[in-house]
């Protein structure tokens, strides 16, 4: 379960000072910049459910307590990579992850409002569990990430209390908890838009990494 973000950094990480638009790419041999589409913001599949829940964080941003997360398809690819795509953003819209993200970065807090679609299946009529990891992965990820920079995760447990119906609508809620050096503890549980039905809990161990070594 070891994923690296630290190809995220150009584009999910804190102001550090002026830097082109989010998902702004700079076209090879030219200074025109491609903007990416933003995947975090409401399209035709997204249901009644998602888009009420959407705009209801739209409005606690308005206080600066909150902020919405752009999300690409892919980030800043080096020529090798230029194929390459986030896994959560690479199925065509509505078949597979819809879904965005808000930070209180005060209260160390990372929000996923999700929509799973149907190649997201695992039992007939639900989520994959693999689906699931995967966007706790991502979820508790970025929750460090705010706050860490470049991270990579070293352990997730998960419980899963009951299944995810496909299509239907959940908030994955993550915590930073702890620090101690270069370890940062999370934790997250997901829950029906209503918050009546609690489907999975999970925390995180996530390690960050020296910039003065590689991954290789």
């Amino acid at each position: 379960m070891l994923s690296s973000r630290a190809a995220r950094m150009r584009t999910l990480g804190a102001p550090r000072g002026p830097r082109r638009p989010l998902g702004a790419q700079r076209r090879p041999f030219s200074s025109e910049e491609v903007v990416q589409k933003d995947y975090a913001l409401p399209n035709p599949s997204w249901s009644k459910d998602l888009r009420c829940l959407f705009d209801q964080f739209m409005k606690k941003c308005e206080d600066g307590s909150w902020q919405r997360l752009s999300s690409y398809r892919q980030y800043s690819p080096v020529k090798e990579q230029e194929q390459a795509q986030l896994f959560i953003r690479s199925f065509e819209e509505g078949l597979g992850f819809e879904y965005a993200m808000f930070c209180n970065d005060a209260e160390k807090k990372v929000l996923c409002l999700l929509q799973g679609g149907p190649h997201l299946q695992g039992a007939p009529g639900f989520l994959h569990g693999g689906a699931i990891a995967a966007i706790v992965d991502a979820t508790t990820g970025m929750c460090v990430f705010r706050h860490a920079g470049a991270i990579m995760t070293a352990n997730l447990n998960i419980n899963f209390r009951r299944p995810i119906r496909l299509n239907s609508v959940v908030v994955i809620n993550s915590q930073l908890n702890k620090v101690e050096g270069r370890k940062y503890f999370v934790s997250c549980d997901i829950r029906s838009a209503d918050k009546k039905t609690l489907h999975t809990e999970a925390t995180g161990l996530f390690i960050k990494l020296d910039p003065e070594k590689s991954l290789k």
